[in-house]
């Protein structure tokens, strides 16, 4: 992995989206729920005003629109300032 998010910034590989069928019928992808938890990969030195909590390989809960979506190497990656997780599980 190149990314190296810098200050207080995270960045976080979302969970798969489940897939769920109603009685036969398939929900296409653009109709899925987006996963609003993911695994922290990386993780910034943090700021002075604020120390990272976070820490590689945390699974967290985030907000529905928090950070930056980005894809690498075929990957799916969200770039969000630690104040947007909401929680580690």
């Amino acid at each position: 992995m190149n990314i190296k998010p810098l200050a207080d910034r995270v960045l976080v590989k979302p969970a798969a989206a489940e897939e769920k069928t109603v009685s036969g019928i398939i929900i296409p992808d653009s109709a899925k729920e987006k996963p609003l938890k993911g695994e922290v990969i990386a993780i910034g030195n943090g700021t002075k005003d604020e120390e990272m909590v976070l820490k590689a390989g945390d699974t967290v809960l985030y907000g529905k629109y928090a950070g930056t979506e980005l894809e690498l190497e075929g990957e799916k990656y969200i770039i969000m300032r630690q104040n947007d997780v909401l929680a580690i599980i």
